[in-house]
């Protein structure tokens, strides 16, 4: 996110309760088993304990994952794990408070640490936590950020940088890859992965941490790829459909959902599988003609 911020989308354009909790209902009983609430910042939506209270009233009952920053996570971690939320990501580069401020243009640090410390106490542990380490700003962190999340009990994850930044200034060459990752803990911990079939159709490639029990995890988005076993699709939150983070095409929803036709079930489902059937095969990056999205990653969610 730039310090100034990004533009704020209408209120208008941006899908009501009752319309993301419909469209829920149509991919759940079209076969998809798991629901995620991302951003922006999911933690901002006035009624988002509502929504998954909602969620986790559909058949069958889906998984219903969150991604935030933690800033709120303290005030909310609770009342979201009684409303039927199963598990929380939390965004953290950094165990440095100067540096923190410094990434994300708020000193809240020990919010997103207090978010963590409620979180744990309800049924969403164990916690998640992604970190995305930048050459010459945060990547002489990944040993001491592993050694805090095994002393806490969280669940790490690495996260290469991607070509999704809003000024679009996103160079591989300031990127450290997986592999660089896992040589730097490779100096303090002994890592061991686990087979593609425990994998299953995640994005993170886990690594047993000098024997188990506990992991660390690698998303290599831009270096090892996942592409082929990605089943994923979002929803936006004005209301358009997107099969891949680098998509540079949009299928947008909101409209028929306003438009009062009998079928409007029926035509977001084709919508859907749609989406689902124009997935590439790859990302691109790194091919001459690769587009970055015009939708920064804080614009459609991480």
């Amino acid at each position: 996110m730039p310090p100034e911020g990004l533009p704020w989308i209408p209120q208008p354009e941006i899908l009501t309760d009752d319309e993301i909790v419909r469209v829920s209902k149509i991919a759940v009983d079209h076969g998809i088993t798991k629901l995620r609430l991302t951003g922006g910042e999911p933690l901002l939506r006035p009624n988002l304990v509502d929504i998954v209270a909602r969620m986790a009233q559909l058949t069958p009952r889906p998984d219903i994952a969150l991604t935030t920053n933690g800033i709120g996570l303290m005030h909310l971690a609770a009342p979201l794990a009684e409303a039927g939320l199963t598990r929380v990501n939390v965004s953290l580069d950094t165990l440095q408070r100067a540096r923190f401020k410094e990434l994300t243009h708020r000193d809240r640090f020990d919010d997103v640490i207090a978010g963590l410390k409620a979180a744990q106490k309800t049924s969403l542990a164990p916690i998640k936590v992604n970190s995305v380490l930048m050459r010459g700003v945060n990547d002489d962190e990944a040993p001491a950020l592993l050694e805090w999340a095994l002393s806490e009990g969280i669940r790490l994850r690495f996260i290469e940088q991607m070509p999704l930044d809003a000024q679009h200034g996103w160079e591989r060459e300031t990127m450290l890859t997986a592999d660089q990752i896992l040589e730097s803990l490779a100096h303090s911990y002994t890592l061991t992965p686990l087979t593609k079939e425990d994998r299953g159709s995640a994005p993170a490639e886990e690594f047993l941490v000098n024997g188990g029990p506990q992991t660390v995890g690698i998303i290599g988005s831009v270096t090892r790829p996942f592409c082929a076993d990605c089943d994923r699709i979002r929803l936006t939150a004005d209301g358009q459909i997107r099969n891949c983070l680098f998509a540079t095409e949009e299928d947008s929803i909101r409209e028929i959902l306003r438009s009062g036709a009998e079928d409007i079930d029926e035509r977001v489902a084709a919508v859907l599988f749609h989406s689902v059937l124009k997935k590439k095969k790859g990302h691109g990056i790194g091919e001459p003609d690769f587009i970055q999205p015009t939708r920064p990653m804080s614009a459609i969610g991480g």
